[in-house]
């Protein structure tokens, strides 16, 4: 039998995956000809670690600001490619329960398809992949996406 995914979540970075991630999950909404969420999860928290706790409510909002225009690119993107029902959005705090639990709990996803690192190993080794706790703890399926070169 099938499988028939009627609500898909592609949680996105802007890491060199993002780009595969999307691709591939305009492709499988398209097949299953259904509705394909593009969620950004900002977390706040690594800016004020980075900015030694001095992150002003501006710095915040710019930052959401030019997320919400790339999101829209992505939207138009996979509207473009004939995805008929796309939402985008922007979340706050830390993007493993954020991506596991949290959104497709509200959002009824079926499917999370999750690019395999947005991280390089050394920040892998430290705060641990998003994708592998995704892939642990979702409440539905996942499905993590290789970036093209490693796919080959």
């Amino acid at each position: 039998m099938l499988q028939q995914y009627k609500n898909i979540l592609a949680p996105i970075d802007g890491s060199k995956v993002t780009d595969t991630v999307l691709k591939k999950a305009i492709e499988v909404a398209k097949r299953n000809d259904t509705h394909l969420d593009i969620l950004n999860v900002l977390e706040v928290n690594q800016f004020s670690d980075t900015y030694g706790g001095a992150v002003s409510g501006d710095v915040i909002y710019k930052l959401s600001e030019d997320v919400q225009k790339r999101l829209a690119e992505l939207k138009k993107q996979a509207e473009d490619a004939g995805v008929k029902d796309v939402s985008v959005h922007v979340r706050f705090g830390n993007p493993k329960p954020v991506i596991a639990n949290e959104f497709p709990k509200d959002h009824h996803n079926e499917l999370i398809m999750i690019g395999s690192t947005g991280l390089n190993a050394l920040e892998r080794l430290m705060v641990g992949s998003v994708a592998t706790y995704v892939g642990r703890n979702a409440i539905c399926d996942v499905l993590v996406v290789k970036p093209e070169a490693e796919a080959k």
